[in-house]
């Protein structure tokens, strides 16, 4: 059986006391089958023999997905190239994906643990700037989701807010749980038009302002949609082009991540140095989902441990590009 085939099965089977050896396991294939990080590693003088705890292992700049083919292992062609949405004239980040089939199932996964089964849900999708491109990975995860929950209610409603409220009230007379899954402008533009009571919907936001509107921090994004639609809280996603697992929080911006992906904080003026929980610093992420790309990111975010399994993300890099999903700056 092919490595990646191997690993896969092995993955989603696996516990988090598994993840250091996973990680090893994973790191040193890569090693060998990415020419992108084996040319990275090589740079930074780093014989992957050598490295023996995942602290060890150096985690590849995001830029690299702007500029490269970021593949491990054979594959003449991806299937599908998940594409960042950024900001005219910015380049714009790639992710080769081969086995679109996988990314599903890790998402199907991640949210399964986290809430619940999908065919408990009905599924409202309000993604405009995002469904306009059909490459963004959150399209194709939220398209996975409106079809396994299998609901008339479920689907994307671009701007038409009339439709979507109408639809919701429908479904919220159902026995089934109702989420909107929702880019941050689009959701203030909701809240904007409506004043709504909804306290058992659950609303949950992917982060982006794309220029729409004037940036806020979480906090405010959050008390403004409870307090114009009615849900006692505002939950987040937190995930990304180069990314296959999403983080999810259920209130105030703590993420939980499922066991297979890590957060660690770096030093942001030595970025191979890890600070302790509480410290704020540069987030890496180790996503072993990303068998078939690179696990080992080093992102452009800012963040902090909050304890074990439990992160925040406190905004961006001041010299970095604003991602098309950037995040908003909390308070």
């Amino acid at each position: 059986m092919h490595f990646s085939t191997q690993f896969k099965h092995k993955l989603l089977q696996s516990s988090p006391e598994s993840f250091d050896e996973l990680a090893l396991e994973l790191f040193h294939w890569q090693a060998q089958q990415n020419p992108i990080y084996r040319t990275y590693l090589s740079y930074l003088k780093i014989n992957p023999a050598t490295i023996k705890n995942i602290e060890q292992i150096p985690c590849l700049p995001i830029e690299f997905f702007k500029y490269h083919r970021v593949l491990s292992g054979n594959h003449a062609k991806a299937l599908q190239v998940f594409e960042s949405s950024g900001t005219t004239g910015q380049t714009r980040s790639k992710h080769y994906v081969p086995d679109v089939a996988w990314y599903h199932n890790v998402c199907y996964s991640i949210f399964n643990q986290q809430w619940g089964k999908i065919q408990d849900f009905h599924i409202f999708a309000l993604l405009p700037s995002y469904l306009e491109r059909q490459n963004a990975s959150l399209v194709s995860m939220a398209d996975y989701f409106i079809r396994q929950s299998q609901s008339s209610h479920s689907g994307f409603y671009l701007n038409d807010f009339p439709r979507l409220v109408d639809e919701m009230e429908k479904a919220r007379k159902t026995e089934r749980k109702v989420l909107i899954l929702g880019v941050t402008f689009a959701l203030l533009d909701l809240a904007e038009q409506f004043v709504l009571d909804w306290p058992e919907v659950i609303i949950m936001e992917t982060g982006g302002m794309k220029g729409r509107r004037k940036e806020l921090t979480r906090a405010e994004v959050h008390q403004i949609i409870t307090k114009k639609l009615g849900v006692s809280a505002v939950a987040s996603e937190y995930g990304m082009t180069e990314l296959l697992s999403q983080a999810y929080a259920k209130q105030a911006g703590q993420f939980s991540s499922p066991h297979w992906m890590k957060v660690l904080i770096r030093d942001i003026y030595d970025p191979f140095t890890y600070l302790e929980n509480g410290k704020q610093g540069g987030v890496n992420v180790i996503d072993l989902a990303n068998v078939d790309s690179c696990a080992f990111i080093e992102t452009k975010d800012l963040g902090r441990i909050l304890q074990e399994g439990y992160f925040e993300v406190l905004g961006r890099y001041d010299n970095s590009e604003i991602r098309g999903c950037n995040l908003m700056l909390q308070s």
